[in-house]
């Protein structure tokens, strides 16, 4: 019998579960937030861009405000996620790793995640349930091990 973990996220919030069998009634064992997820983007950023000059010349220039401060915040929180599953696999807390997230965070994920704990990714559903019950969960996991890769 093999622990499988299944983390469902998005942008703002991932949820950890367990399960023994695809079958069985996944069960939350954490959750984590990202506040600044919710804010609007003019609040993610400061008001005004910072001052720069020209060395060569001291002219005096407006320094660019950084393009896409919501990817950027979406990668930190990647990042966040990556590092609860790398140390959930050390501590030998799952064998196997269903990743669900809708395509573009899903994407995100997939470079956050660690060598070790991609290996260990076995399924992936693009398909954002964050907000979806765990019955609906479950309707989107594969019916059979043979579905799944080997880790």
């Amino acid at each position: 019998m093999s622990r499988i973990r299944i983390v469902v996220a998005d942008q703002a919030e991932a949820i950890f579960y367990d399960t023994t069998s695809l079958q069985a009634r996944p069960s939350e064992v954490a959750r984590i937030s990202d506040p600044v997820a919710h804010l609007h983007e003019q609040d993610m950023v400061s008001d005004r861009p910072g001052r720069g000059h020209a060395s060569v010349t001291g002219a005096r220039y407006a320094m660019e405000l950084e393009d896409e401060p919501r990817r950027h915040e979406a990668v930190r929180f990647a990042k966040r996620i990556a590092r609860r599953l790398d140390e959930a696999r050390r501590k030998g807390e799952y064998e196997e790793l269903i990743v669900v997230a809708g395509p573009p965070f899903l994407g995100v994920m997939r470079q956050e995640l660690s060598r070790l704990t991609r290996q260990r990714v076995v399924h992936e559903i693009r398909k954002d349930l964050v907000h979806g019950t765990v019955e609906s969960l479950q309707q989107h996991l594969p019916e059979s091990a043979a579905e799944l890769r080997p880790a």
